[in-house]
């Protein structure tokens, strides 16, 4: 499952994905292992961003279940114990996961 988490992060970050921050759910959920969330400048990047960590994670032999891009700023990927978010334009700060759920760790990466 680390590996699957490694994969979308540097899928993100390969895309110039910022501000990254993985939350660990695994004592919160048994849907979601971990939320990787993270900003990009415009539509273009986030798309281009869940586009690769869709890419990377099929290459790997991990199945995506969903992934929602259309024209709004928040993108996302569920690659089932993995999903990721990617803003833009100021959605994340509206939204505020970081902030919902600020009791859970935080993975350093």
């Amino acid at each position: 499952m680390k590996d699957l988490l490694r994969i979308a992060y540097d899928a993100i970050d390969e895309k110039l994905g910022s501000d990254m921050v993985v939350i660990d759910f695994r004592k919160q959920s048994p849907f979601v292992d971990y939320f990787i969330i993270a900003s990009a400048r415009n539509y273009r990047m986030a798309r281009s961003i869940i586009e690769n960590v869709e890419d990377k994670a099929l290459e790997a032999g991990y199945p995506v279940k969903h992934s929602y891009i259309d024209d709004s700023k928040w993108l996302l990927i569920d690659l089932g114990e993995v999903v990721c978010h990617v803003f833009y334009d100021g959605e994340r700060e509206y939204y505020n996961l970081e902030g919902l759920w600020k009791d859970l760790p935080t993975v350093k990466m």
